[in-house]
């Protein structure tokens, strides 16, 4: 008789790693600035070889006890790590790692936040998800249809809400200067962030929105870039993709620009930058 694969509660999934995902993002934090970077071979940009120390061991704070509570889920990790081979090779449903987000700019260079994330897939499409902000010391949980969560350090989680706290707007490192340009003349502020510090960019204290464009070829953002898309539409914001519509749940959908945004009028400031910079 086969046995039936009991499906992860998400609810279950955040309570089981919000407590790793504070220490993975404290080793990080902690090791900032005591690590160098060494490359990853075949890959093809410097941004995507970067690794450290700090990956390594920040991921493995995340999967140790992912395995023990959920061993039976597939694994989408970004380093080869000694516990990714403890994992299914195959099954419904899929756990997603980025350990630090942002290795290269944000983390060794520091031109802005990084990020911990990791996400719960099933059924194709993110049912919680999990990104913390090291150096903001901020801590942002959801699980779809339930809402949000943040939490600073030493304090409890509380119902997060997209607000406009500021005028800072996060963006891609790569973002075309007509958009940054557009962003300025309306009286923002523009901050170069990790994709997942952009995700929940009217979650963080002086933000207000954030916007990624993927201007390589192919389908757009990665999956690993979209775990903090749930968190941002659960907290009320407004989660948009390049053509306007909301950004699509099918963490394989192709999308090549994430807006973010607290409220109408942020929404379309980002939607001006990027015609500004004629995209889509």
């Amino acid at each position: 008789m086969q046995r039936v694969r009991k499906r992860t509660d998400p609810e279950a999934f955040v309570c089981a790693l919000a407590p790793a995902l504070r220490q993975s993002a404290s080793i990080a934090r902690a090791l900032e600035g005591r690590v160098a970077n060494r490359p990853k071979r075949g890959e093809a940009t410097p941004i995507k070889a970067a690794l450290t120390i700090a990956d390594t061991a920040s991921q493995e704070a995340l999967l140790v006890p992912l395995f023990e509570h959920f061993p039976s889920v597939r694994l989408a990790a970004e380093e080869d790590t000694p516990s990714t081979a403890c994992f299914a090779h195959s099954g419904p449903e899929l756990v997603v790692i980025d350990p630090i987000d942002g290795t290269l700019r944000f983390y060794l260079e520091g031109r802005g936040p990084y990020a911990v994330m990791i996400g719960l897939v099933r059924d194709g499409a993110y049912d919680a998800a999990l990104v913390a902000l090291p150096r903001e010391e901020l801590y942002l949980d959801a699980v779809r249809g339930q809402g949000a969560r943040i939490a600073q350090r030493g304090s409890p989680p509380r119902v997060a809400r997209a607000a406009a706290t500021g005028k800072c707007v996060y963006v891609s490192h790569d973002l075309p200067e007509a958009a940054h340009e557009s962003l300025l003349r309306r009286g923002f502020e523009v901050v170069m962030a990790c994709g997942g510090a952009i995700a929940v960019a009217p979650l963080v204290p002086g933000a207000c929105a954030g916007l990624r464009v993927a201007l390589e070829p192919g389908p757009g953002l990665s999956i690993r870039g979209r775990i903090g898309a749930l968190i941002a539409a659960e907290s009320g914001a407004l989660v948009r993709g390049e053509d306007g519509a909301s950004f699509p749940h099918d963490i394989e959908a192709p999308a090549r620009a994430l807006l973010v945004a607290a409220g109408p009028a942020e929404l379309a400031a980002l939607e001006a930058a990027l015609s500004a910079a004629g995209l889509p």
